[in-house]
């Protein structure tokens, strides 16, 4: 298999951290795609992914798999063991649930925060600043939720690191790029953050 990446994208880094969190990094060829240079959007590219985003994941039968949470649930097939999506119908519904929180909630505010906020992102797109504030106040609401989540668990999902706490850690630390801080009455938040920030798969494919 092969994992098109590109380093300092938020995606493909929950890809990186879920084959960290699984000890499989040695299975996947990673080849970086530099976004900056456009190479995501190259015909050879677009011809194998449908699409000009990364991560894409490549099969050795030539199947290619762009969205990262899509890539991951194959990568959970191959390597199920530490289980990260669900054991059972409970387990897996309450994960997807919280999942789709730090999507919606936390991530997508987030990088809409930095793609219109960050200097360097401007080369990119057009960038409104209005775009990058809400968002930016819209995560920080969104982060009420996870508290209260976190008050009286570990994790954000289960009783152990699950997708959703993958999601939503790279979101939140995607977001310093727009030097997003977590307030500091988000106590059990920080706490939660910092934890995944220690865990050794946390610095997988990091620059």
């Amino acid at each position: 298999m092969k994992l098109y990446d590109s380093l300092r994208a938020p995606n493909p880094r929950r890809v990186r951290w879920f084959l960290a969190e699984k000890g499989a990094e040695d299975q996947v060829e990673i080849i970086d795609v530099s976004i900056f240079k456009g190479e995501h959007r190259q015909p050879d590219y677009l011809a194998r992914a449908g699409l000009a985003n990364v991560p894409m994941l490549e099969m050795d039968d030539g199947t290619a798999i762009t969205e990262s949470v899509a890539i991951c649930r194959y990568l959970e097939s191959v390597f199920p063991e530490p289980n990260l999506f669900g054991r059972d119908a409970r387990e897996t519904a309450v994960i997807e649930m919280w999942s789709r929180r730090a999507e919606m909630m936390l991530a997508t505010p987030l990088m809409m925060t930095v793609r219109h906020s960050h200097p360097a992102l401007a080369a990119l797109e057009k960038q409104i600043p209005e775009i990058a504030e809400a968002n930016r106040a819209g995560a920080t609401r969104a982060l009420k939720v996870f508290d209260r989540q976190l008050a009286d668990n570990e994790f954000i999902a289960s009783d152990r690191v699950t997708m959703a706490d993958i999601l939503a850690a790279t979101a939140i630390d995607f977001s310093r790029m727009a030097k997003f801080v977590l307030p500091e009455e988000m106590a059990h938040v920080r706490r939660w953050y910092d934890a995944m920030l220690a865990r050794p798969a946390a610095k997988a494919g990091t620059a």
